[in-house]
């Protein structure tokens, strides 16, 4: 029997490399918040190429979906102050802590026991960071969080071979309009 696994998701391209690591394994919800992206149309870009991605890559309907809530002007107030950080800096590691407290808090509330998160892909993102982070909003509400880290064996380079077999849209920044520049 498969563990039942919530994967948080900032993108499809991010999550390609990660669900086809974690799919042997466990049973999937990708679970889509990424507050951080101001421009609407982008975020709905992003949820559509995520769902195209899961699509593409289940057979049996066994990677399950779900979609946290869209919330830039809170993404905002969290990381007032910190709009002139470099990336990879102090905004980035608000951000994460964010999407991971709110990660822990579906998956508490949908009964999953562990929850990991796609960020870990990047090589552009603070593994350490992220982890701590995960660990922390896991130790917080009552799950444990897994800390894979996506970009070992070749995971990021994975991820961008699968958005080209799959036809993925593949954004250019993080998510943030800060990202952007």
């Amino acid at each position: 029997m498969k563990e039942k696994i919530l994967l948080h998701s900032c993108c499809g391209p991010c999550s390609s490399a990660c669900i086809e690591r974690l799919l042997p394994d466990h049973d999937i919800t990708v679970y889509y918040y990424n507050p951080c992206i101001d421009d609407p149309d982008e975020y709905e870009r992003r949820k559509e190429t995520l769902l195209q991605l899961i699509s593409a890559m289940s057979s049996h309907d066994e990677i399950g979906f779900a979609a946290g809530p869209y919330e830039p002007d809170r993404y905002h107030e969290l990381v007032k102050g910190l709009e002139d950080e470099p990336e990879g800096g102090a905004r980035c590691a608000v951000c994460f802590r964010m999407r991971l407290m709110e990660a822990a808090r579906y998956a508490k509330e949908h009964g999953f026991d562990k929850f990991t998160t796609t960020l870990t892909v990047s090589p552009h993102k603070n593994y350490k960071v992220i982890s701590e982070t995960g660990a922390e909003a896991g130790q917080e509400y009552g799950v444990e969080y897994i800390p894979y880290d996506f970009k070992k064996k070749d995971g990021f380079l994975r991820s961008i071979q699968l958005s080209k077999k799959f036809g993925l849209y593949r954004q250019d920044y993080c998510g943030c309009s800060f990202s952007r520049r």
